[in-house]
């Protein structure tokens, strides 16, 4: 009898236990140590930190003191601000925002000098902070899947982004801003709300993949042609009925291509007006006779 008031005695705390006040989530992953310190993880190249998937709707206070951390991935959380102290850890080279409930950043992201890499797609972004350009070092930038419909001009000071994703945002038009930034070699623009690709677009002498499938766009500028570095250009799912007569000179594209990941031309869902449906099917070098030979006789 004895012993079976103290196992119920035993069950009824376990219960009470369970029923008790959380722990913050992100709580767990100091368990492993007596300090946060004890959490970084020192590579070869960087040191380290990662809490994806915390379920964290605030950031722990204890974060701003890690100084050494040169990587810090908060993806995939609740997030919605990052407070003014993430500028303390300056000696940042990669960050991870993604996946949270961020509307906004705070102005001191432009005092991480050393950032490289920053990731702030799936988030409720509505505008970019113009100190954001103060990060002279920023070579790959993702803003995809906000509400973003302009960059501010100082985006102009980015000068070794290499790699800038912003699709499914709400741009009516490229910005001005990135036809500066010469170094770019990737540029995706799909899913906005794009009408046209201004002229300007030639001054990126570098790019090497442009995406801006599923938009309004109608036709495609003759200074497309001249970025004879295109190994991929997407333009699936638009407006587009005629082609430039100059797009042979993108020589470096090696197909028309359907499958999405594959380098070359990708060209359908558009209303394509005849014969250039039938041309297309015919692949890229059928494409790029037909419209040397138009142009020759035009």
């Amino acid at each position: 009898m004895g012993t079976e008031h103290s196992k119920n005695e035993g069950r009824r705390s376990m219960v009470f236990l369970r029923k008790g006040p959380k722990l913050p989530a992100w709580e767990d992953a100091l368990l492993s140590g007596k300090e946060p310190k004890s959490l970084l993880k020192r590579g070869l190249r960087y040191v380290s930190l990662s809490l994806i998937m915390k379920g964290m709707t605030s950031t722990p206070d204890f974060l701003w003191g890690l100084h050494e951390v040169q990587k810090l991935n908060l993806s995939r959380n609740r997030l919605v601000m990052i407070p003014p102290s993430l500028g303390k850890l300056d000696r940042l080279v990669v960050l991870n925002l993604g996946g949270n409930c961020l509307k906004c950043l705070p102005k001191e992201i432009g005092l991480l000098r050393n950032l490289k890499v920053l990731f702030v797609n799936m988030n409720c972004l509505t505008e970019v902070p113009a100190e954001l350009s103060l990060c002279r070092k920023l070579e790959v930038l993702s803003l995809s899947h906000n509400c973003i419909s302009q960059l501010p001009l100082s985006f102009t000071d980015l000068t070794s982004l290499r790699k800038l994703n912003l699709s499914n945002n709400r741009f009516v038009q490229i910005p001005l801003c990135i036809f500066a930034l010469r170094s770019l070699d990737f540029l995706h623009l799909g899913s906005n709300r794009l009408e046209n690709i201004a002229e300007s677009v030639q001054y990126l002498v570098n790019l090497q993949i442009f995406i801006v499938e599923n938009n309004n766009i109608r036709t495609l500028p003759r200074s497309l042609c001249f970025i004879t570095t295109l190994e991929l250009l997407n333009v699936d799912y638009n407006a587009i009925q005629t082609l430039p007569d100059d797009l042979y000179l993108l020589r470096r594209l090696p197909r028309i291509a359907w499958n999405p990941m594959d380098k070359g031309l990708h060209i359908a869902h558009n209303p394509l007006s005849r014969p250039l449906p039938e041309v297309v099917e015919g692949g890229l070098d059928a494409l790029f006779n037909y419209l040397r030979e138009k142009k020759e006789h035009s």
